[in-house]
């Protein structure tokens, strides 16, 4: 299996519906993370040039979509790049031979005509490539044999082959989170239309805040380098300092640069595209021709999921996952402590309750906080000392209802209390820990909802997170406890953002959608769980189930 390959494709473009498929099925046999393609239809090895330019048509772009559409459905764990250097007018100034982000390990082609050392030159007049990679030619039995000759019944007819219009310099925008084959589309329609610049303005702060699980969005340093990094390998010369900048309102330098010639959008921002128009015009500057993609269906959506190729459900599926290795000096200790916490009705006790069900132990510290208030206990004695006698009901326990009313209307009070109750719980969890070990257990829940802010992330292996949006949390509180919505929202400013529990987090939960898709979320990441403790531990008996 190689790393990197890249896909020669040279049929005509009417013909790649009945070859497709069995090519990216094969090619995904063979590569397994990037797969570069590059087009020349038409292709013979008797050409007598190395480099063939190829113009921009409405053909060739309707093709690239189909492919990047195709691809998602065939072979979406690869990412597939299809460069586009080879296309441009004749007096756009490309780059040739040019070198790739990615060493190349792999050559596959469906050129028929198998003079090797003339195809070996063609794609030396368009890649550098040291040392060559090794060569495959795919034979037409390959996809005229092969039962998989469509994509799912996909509309592979292509409109009249008409000269596209191109642009000096273009612009787009959009998040380009965990970038996917909807991006792709975009991006290599924007490249396609571009001669001399591309600019991109990519979503970030304020704008953020609505989508769905807007936590899990990549940094927006990540988003622009990887953007950065795909144009860089499509099409090299467009490509300035400034062309990939962070933007905090939906229209960044649409509306303030004079050169630019057109916009691309999609069909969900359409109405965005005439909004920035609307505003040049106020700042007296030229119109921008207007060119809408369409929407492209992900015909693998679950039923919580989006209809359409989406980051939203990129991020869905990224729930239950392993997001960050955990901590090398915690794996080997036994049992295995998962640290479980997350917001205000976040869920916790329903993940809890269904990881006890697969067999998890489960320590609350909710439980053990009320038990740390008990006569007797180290804490009890040291509250009373630093409150006061009359923190104390007529029934000798502590009344936390007027402990309560010393500590939270006073910010450094509390600090005082959380530092005498919060270690007196991470010990008696401690001894819960032993004795599960003892009882021959292999991995126990720690259910604490302020684990982070306690410091316990100390003494787990993982640290797995609920997270629900602030409105869903606030309809779920106002419902539960009967409280007015500013009550609600208070409590929930009061703790750590949901940010901030993410950015520590090994695996990230939610129950926003119905309870079997908690279950499939919780089932998956505890089988993922299995696996991890199989490859590091020697073999360990039945988790006993309590």
């Amino acid at each position: 299996m190689f790393t990197t390959g890249l896909l020669v494709l040279t049929a005509p473009l009417n013909q790649l519906s009945h070859r497709i498929a069995p090519i990216l099925h094969y090619a995904a046999g063979k590569v397994d993370k990037i797969l570069y393609v590059h087009l020349q239809p038409n292709y013979v090895s008797e050409t007598e040039s190395n480099f063939l330019r190829m113009t921009p048509t409405t053909d060739l772009c309707a093709a690239v979509t189909r492919l990047h559409t195709g691809a998602a459905n065939l072979c979406s764990r690869l990412d597939i790049r299809i460069l586009l250097g080879n296309v441009g007018k004749p007096t756009e100034p490309l780059v040739y031979p040019r070198t790739l982000q990615n060493k190349v390990e792999f050559i596959l082609t469906d050129c028929v005509n198998q003079n090797n050392d003339n195809f070996k030159k063609f794609v030396e007049g368009n890649y550098i490539l040291k040392p060559f990679p090794k060569m495959e030619f795919l034979k037409e039995s390959h996809w005229k044999t092969s039962s998989n000759d469509n994509l799912s019944g996909m509309d592979w007819s292509l409109p009249k082959s008409e000269e596209l219009q191109t642009y000096g310099h273009i612009v787009l925008g959009g998040t380009f989170d965990h970038v996917h084959a909807g991006h792709k589309i975009l991006l290599s329609e924007s490249i396609m239309r571009s001669e001399r610049k591309i600019t991109i303005g990519v979503t970030s702060g304020p704008m953020l805040e609505s989508k769905t699980l807007c936590e899990l969005i990549q940094p927006v340093e990540t988003r622009i380098a990887d953007v950065r990094n795909y144009i860089q390998d499509v099409k090299p010369h467009i490509l300035f300092d400034d062309s990939v900048v962070p933007i905090t309102d939906p229209f960044g330098p649409s509306i303030v640069v004079p050169d630019m010639g057109g916009i691309v959008v999609s069909e969900e921002t359409r109405k965005g595209g005439d909004a920035v128009n609307k505003r040049r015009k106020e700042k007296g500057l030229s119109q921008l021709d207007v060119h809408v993609i369409d929407i492209i269906e992900d015909t693998c959506h679950a039923s919580h999921e989006e209809t359409k190729i989406s980051s939203s459900s990129q991020r869905i599926r990224l729930l239950g996952t392993l997001l960050r290795p955990p901590r090398q000096d915690h794996q080997s200790t036994s049992p295995y402590v998962i640290g479980l916490t997350g917001g205000i009705a976040s869920g916790k006790t329903s993940v809890c309750k269904r990881l006890e069900k697969l067999g998890a132990a489960i320590i609350n510290c909710d439980k053990l906080g009320h038990k740390a208030y008990e006569p007797g206990m180290k804490a009890y004695e040291q509250v009373v000392t630093e409150f006061g006698q009359d923190v104390v009901g007529d029934d000798g326990l502590i009344n936390r209802k007027a402990l309560g009313a010393k500590v939270f209307a006073d910010k450094s009070r509390l600090e005082v209390l959380n530092q005498i109750v919060w270690p007196e719980i991470a010990r008696m969890a401690k001894e819960q820990i032993q004795q599960l070990t003892s009882k021959g257990h292999d991995v126990c829940i720690l259910d604490a909802a302020v684990l982070l802010e306690a410091g316990w992330q100390d003494f787990v292996n993982e640290i797995w997170v609920c997270v629900i949006p602030k409105d869903e949390a606030l309809r779920r509180i106002t419902d539960r406890d009967s409280i007015p919505e500013e009550k609600a929202r208070q409590r929930i400013e009061a703790q750590i953002s949901n940010q901030a529990r993410v950015d520590q987090a090994n695996v990230v939960l939610s129950t926003l959608w119905e309870p079997e898709v908690t279950q499939k979320q919780v089932e998956s990441a505890w089988e993922l769980l299995q696996e991890r403790l199989s490859e590091t531990s020697p073999p360990r008996p039945k988790q006993p189930k309590i």
